[in-house]
């Protein structure tokens, strides 16, 4: 799929520096009962249509001079929606958009999403070819009756299928992402599935807790009562017994939904968490240039019909003012296993972790304070913590 190169713009050049881009990939063949995400379901991917809107929307950017992507990317992130509904030629033809002289570097990190069903051989050959050298695969689980009360297309055997024809193109770095929290009725063993990824032998694992978003199918479940609402002492139980059993197993949790092998962390994923500048292409994409944080629209046909007219795809954007960067940056650097630097003095951030620490969520070793992984449930309560003691 060759594509002409966008003419760069001649005038842009001191915007915010950005050496990490993600993408957005709308297609789904089908929504899954917990999905809000911004998609868009059809039997295939278009890739011509999604290459189109992306390459005018790079040339908005470009014109726009909020952003200055650098010469050489540190990461690219493909995330969906589906990408791999997209065919084996979407990432070759994304490459000449981006630039593939910013995509050369031995230190880039290009990953792509794939649902296992659509990660046949003829993509992952086409996505070795263009550059893709990280996969991350939606397993969410193995167990039959589980996935199909999840609306997943796959059945147990595919996410090996799929890690099979990544392995076979040289892409070795996979993760693969399990949910918890599911209802009891579906029958599914959450230590099964753990023992299962662990089979597969992968260098990072995704955990996503299951949350019940009120336009979702299982949202409408649940108000009307065929559904139950997640059971907060069995998301804490799973949770936990993931956390034992990743880290018995070799894996670092490095982060409060993430567990990789030494040297297999994502990065694409600090760059959010350490608060850095990116840019979002895509329909319902955010990008971030600090103190600038801006989104696109997120209904497809809306990026589409704008982005193709030269206009920009931009729904919103707020300014994070200096108190709300402090905050956040607590916030987002007790995520990972790192932690902060023990913020000193008297302060309403100080007041807040100090509670922290009495409870037991929190611990405070080498200048540095670190949530434990009970803490780390909890992190949504320390975001609410921190906003109320700021209006206080």
């Amino acid at each position: 799929m060759k594509r002409a190169r966008p003419e760069r713009s001649a005038g842009p050049g001191s915007g915010t520096r950005v050496s990490s881009v993600y993408v957005h990939a709308p297609f789904c063949a089908r929504r899954c009962t917990y999905c809000d995400f911004a998609v868009s379901v059809r039997t295939t991917g278009d890739a011509d249509e999604w290459l189109s809107a992306l390459e005018a929307e790079w040339r908005i950017v470009e014109q726009e001079g909020l952003f200055s992507v650098a010469d050489t990317l540190d990461t690219l992130y493909v995330g969906g929606g589906t990408p791999s509904l997209l065919g084996p030629r979407a990432m070759s033809g994304l490459a000449e958009i981006v630039g593939r002289e910013r995509l050369g570097a031995n230190h880039l990190e290009w990953t792509a999403e794939a649902n296992p069903e659509s990660f046949t051989p003829d993509v992952a050959e086409g996505w070795a070819i263009a550059g893709v050298n990280r996969l991350s695969l939606g397993a969410q689980s193995f167990h039959p009756g589980t996935l199909r009360w999840m609306g997943r297309l796959h059945g147990p055997g595919g996410p090996e299928r799929a890690l099979d024809a990544a392995r076979r193109v040289g892409i070795d770095n996979v993760s693969v992402d399990l949910i918890f929290g599911l209802p009891p009725d579906v029958g599914r063993s959450w230590a099964g599935d753990l023992a299962r990824v662990l089979d597969l032998d992968v260098p990072h694992v995704s955990l996503y807790g299951l949350t019940v978003e009120s336009g979702t199918a299982l949202g409408r479940a649940v108000r009307e009562g065929r559904e139950l609402p997640v059971d907060e002492e069995q998301y804490r139980d799973e949770f936990l017994l993931a956390a034992e059993t990743l880290t018995a197993a070799g894996y670092l949790h490095y982060e409060v939904s993430n567990f990789a092998r030494p040297g297999a962390e994502a990065r694409h994923n600090a760059v959010y968490w350490q608060g850095r500048p990116y840019l979002g292409l895509g329909n319902g994409s955010h990008s971030y240039a600090p103190p600038v944080r801006r989104w696109n629209a997120r209904a497809w046909d809306q990026y589409r019909a704008a982005a193709l007219k030269g206009l920009s795809p931009e729904e919103s954007r707020e300014m994070v003012d200096e108190e709300a960067a402090e905050l956040e940056a607590v916030w987002l650097g007790l995520r990972s296993r790192f932690g902060i630097p023990t913020p000193r003095g008297v302060s309403k951030v100080r007041d807040t972790l100090d509670g922290w620490l009495e409870r037991g969520l929190a611990i405070e070793a080498d200048g540095r304070l670190r949530l434990t992984a009970e803490g780390w449930l909890l992190l949504d309560e320390l975001a609410v913590d921190l906003a109320e003691n700021r209006r206080s």
